[in-house]
């Protein structure tokens, strides 16, 4: 059956292709008149008490400014080359604690209240450690080429991408069609897209040092001369995590498939509704997210102190090693569904909806409602509040901190992956000025968009972010 509609798609946008070409247009206009340049930038800040790399606890403090510059640039009448750079730079508690151990003591955190952390190895899932993997940069670039045809109602296009980090490394690459009937108030589209992703994996600490000197790690490497500790604050040389082993594969590749038909129903009505089929292979969970076996001893580093009251965020010195690392399947099938629908009420007044349902073979399903209600307060100016709900059901590998047994076979406490609802609040304000009065250099500025939204989560995260956008046109 997919085959089928995949057949009658591609022979109506091929038809519509060939009676684009056997048509001699009378005029012609640009599909992009001269070439825009697109400034971004976005300040994001999150808190939350779920780490994944501490095992399902601990501080998820992370701080990310990014930053793109966006140039699309028309090659002649028909074709537009878009070039996307971008740079992110974040701080990460939650990160930092791959590695929450160092020669001084404490986890080198800040130190935001009155707790003192004596010297000597520690650490603790409350606070961020100073080691390399507190802090790192992303870059990103995306080269997109469409090409429209003489009338515009056939558009095809394709792109590459390639994104870097200090474990990951990812390298795209796709295309789509699109097809206008109805005088352009129908569209029917198709895009496919590919990335090859590879992992840089990074190991907790302790199953690093495990890994590499087997069974009697104890008193060689970072474990030499270091004192481990059971649950009573007693040193002990019991600690050995067999269960853990090292990644056999490092890619993660990703293939999807989106089905797009858009149709104006009236002068006030637009209505557009997409199938997503996307898939998943290789190496799907995070190698530094811990887990701690519910059948299994505990065993610490740090000061014995802290051991009765590790999960409070007054434990200021005290570590948990893992058993494990997060072991998800290598293949992952999602299906995403969704409608958008667009009323215009007047002339100051629009609503903007979107739904969107969303399923995998993890078991986690979700469903997505948004709603925006642009104001326009003048011919420069327009605000939109808008509210974004979201809920999901859990994945069938997921359970809390401490709650996975070591019989089964794949596991996380990652609480992405866990049940939850969440709420987004927020608003934006738009100026645009088609005349392009303000200028830099042989530039016009048209456009500025400012966005805020506040999110919180069931499991108590939240979270804030700012974004605003600068539109220059060449003149």
């Amino acid at each position: 059956m997919k085959i089928k509609i995949l057949s009658l798609f591609i022979l109506i946008t091929a038809t519509a292709f060939s009676q684009e070409n056997s048509k001699e247009p009378v005029f012609k206009k640009r599909v992009l008149e001269s070439t825009e340049v697109d400034f971004l930038a976005s300040y994001y800040n999150q808190d939350g008490s779920k780490s994944a790399v501490s095992g399902g606890i601990g501080s998820e403090k992370l701080t990310d400014v990014a930053s793109n510059i966006v140039v699309a640039m028309p090659l002649n009448d028909d074709d537009v080359l878009t070039i996307d750079l971008g740079i992110s730079a974040y701080s990460s508690a939650s990160s930092s604690n791959i590695n929450p151990f160092n020669s001084t003591g404490a986890s080198g955190g800040e130190e935001d209240d009155d707790r003192v952390v004596a010297a000597g190895p520690s650490g603790t899932p409350w606070q961020a450690s100073s080691g390399a993997s507190r802090s790192d940069q992303l870059v990103s670039i995306v080269a997109n080429y469409s090409h429209s045809s003489d009338s515009r109602n056939f558009i095809w296009n394709t792109d590459v991408s390639f994104s870097n980090e200090y474990d990951y490394t990812s390298v795209g690459f796709g295309g789509g069609i699109a097809s206008l009937f109805n005088e352009k108030n129908t569209e029917l589209s198709l895009k496919v897209n590919a990335y090859l992703d590879q992992w840089r994996p990074i190991y907790p600490t302790e199953l690093h040092e495990y890994s590499k000197y087997g069974a009697a790690f104890l008193n060689q490497g970072y474990f030499s001369g270091v004192s481990v500790l059971d649950q009573n604050g007693q040193s002990t040389t019991n600690y050995l995590p067999s269960a853990f082993q090292t990644v056999n594969a490092v890619n993660r590749n990703s293939f999807s498939a989106s089905v797009g038909f858009s149709q104006v129903l009236t002068k006030k009505l637009q209505v557009s509704v997409f199938l997503d089929v996307l898939q998943q292979q290789g190496l799907l969970s995070s190698p530094y997210h811990r887990i701690y076996f519910a059948d299994k001893a505990n065993f610490y580093i740090g000061q014995p102190q802290y051991i009765s009251n590790y999960e409070s965020t007054s434990n200021a010195g005290v570590y948990k090693l893992a058993d494990d690392i997060e072991r998800l399947p290598d293949s992952r099938f999602k299906l995403p569904v969704g409608a958008r629908l667009n009323y215009y009420i007047n002339e100051r007044f629009i609503v903007r909806t979107y739904y969107r349902f969303y399923s995998d073979n993890w078991d986690i399903q979700s469903h997505t409602a948004t709603i925006e209600l642009p104001v326009k307060l003048s011919d420069k100016f327009t605000v939109f509040p808008m509210y974004r709900y979201y809920t999901q059901t859990a994945s069938k590998y997921y359970a809390p901190y401490e709650s996975h047994l070591s019989t089964e076979k794949f596991y996380t406490s990652d609480a992405d992956l866990a049940t939850f609802d969440a709420n987004q609040y927020g608003f934006g304000i738009n100026y645009i000025d088609i005349f392009t009065a303000g200028k830099i250099w042989k530039f016009g500025l048209k456009n500025i968009d400012f966005r805020f939204n506040h999110y919180e989560r069931s499991d108590h995260l939240t979270a804030d972010i700012a974004t605003i956008a600068f539109k220059f046109v060449m003149q």
